[in-house]
């Protein structure tokens, strides 16, 4: 068995607690990876890595350049907001190092470019933790649908609702940015849509605001339609500052209208429903799939055997991710004009812009 990858996990208050308590010791137990150095640029933060991982406090920096200097390591993970992920990947490249990111690649399509070309360049790999299309229940919804029991898939139906209107209930800086619902939320549920469709965007029609309760910034509502190049369709609806969180993260609403059945996952539940003319319903429960490891700890797992050479490919690696990210940038545009996006056009010509002025990062 090879040893397990050298990990200099930067940020550990926040989604970086969940690092520490949960997806590190998954990958320790089973001798996939280690934490060697932590970075947070809150000290207190940094009783995470210490609590939970065991880590020395001479391992534990508030500066990036120090960790990175003073300690071997194979990957960094990236679990600080996206508007510094640039800065956190080019240091990691500048060390030679493979990344394991926290969602979306960045807070830009231009710089998520950047990245992606900048690794391609340094020949390291990267994948980008859309963790929820690898929850149990989003799977199985996923599973059923390509299952042949169900014919062709015609369009979802996606509903994400939750009351986090007052400021920090959904971590500040989430309450300061741009476009809060889109990047931050609405970048998982259109990862699962690639996936339930397999297939990726061809335009992006979309409306965003924010409330006059809602205490953001930024948008913090999306309604959008979605049409896939293979021609399904995707309905969707966002929202962070309503009076009731009828689902909420990790509870999803999601409808599959395939042509031999209608699939519902509803809170963890999932059902087929059919139906002749005039009635009357016929509801079957179906059960979810079975298995030991799901969400981040699941990828973050398949990222070390990809690394290690035990994989061939991971399903999240940056260069088909940015399908997804261009989906999100492509919706805050169309929201921005009142016109659908072309996505593929709008990504080709992000591409072309940043991959021109892209230079390698150096130590």
């Amino acid at each position: 068995m090879s040893q397990p990858l050298r990990f200099v996990l930067v940020g550990t208050g926040g989604m970086g607690k969940y690092w520490c308590s949960q997806v590190f010791p998954h990958l320790s137990r089973l001798g996939k990876g280690e934490v060697v150095a932590a970075v947070d640029i809150v000290p207190e933060h940094l009783a995470n890595a210490q609590e939970f991982l065991n880590l020395a406090p001479e391992r534990c920096y508030t500066d990036l350049a120090r960790a990175l200097d003073e300690n071997e390591a194979d990957a960094i993970t990236v679990v600080v907001p996206p508007a510094h992920h640039e800065a956190v990947v080019d240091a990691a490249l500048a060390h030679d190092l493979h990344i394991l990111s926290e969602k979306p690649i960045a807070d830009s399509m231009d710089a998520s470019c950047r990245i992606a070309a900048k690794v391609e360049a340094a020949g390291r790999k990267m994948c980008v933790t859309m963790s929820h299309r690898f929850d149990q229940d989003k799977a199985s919804l996923e599973e059923r649908v390509w299952s042949g029991d169900y014919g062709e898939l015609n369009y979802i139906v996606h509903r994400f609702t939750h009351n986090c209107r007052a400021f920090g209930t959904w971590g500040e800086f989430r309450h300061r940015m741009p476009d809060p619902m889109l990047v931050e939320g609405t970048v998982h549920h259109f990862e699962i849509h690639r996936a339930l469709a397999r297939s990726n965007a061809a335009t992006v029609y979309a409306r965003t605001w924010n409330p006059g309760w809602g205490e953001y910034a930024g948008d913090s509502t999306v309604l959008a339609i979605v049409e896939m190049l293979n021609g399904v369709r995707v309905l969707y609806e966002g929202a962070k500052a309503n009076a009731a969180t009828l689902n909420g993260w990790g509870n999803d609403y999601i409808r599959t209208e395939c042509e031999l059945g209608t699939l519902e996952l509803d809170r963890r539940e999932l059902r087929v429903s059919r139906s002749g003319p005039g009635g009357p319903v016929e509801t079957d429960e179906l059960m979810l799939l079975t298995g030991e490891t799901w969400l981040n700890p699941l990828i973050a797992e398949m990222f070390c055997d990809w690394v290690d050479g035990r994989r061939d490919e991971h399903p999240t690696e940056v260069q088909d991710n940015l399908q997804c990210t261009a989906m999100v940038f492509s919706a805050i545009e169309s929201a921005r004009t009142g016109k659908p996006v072309d996505v593929q056009e709008f990504l080709s010509r992000h591409l072309a812009q940043s991959t021109a002025a892209t230079t390698l990062p150096t130590a």
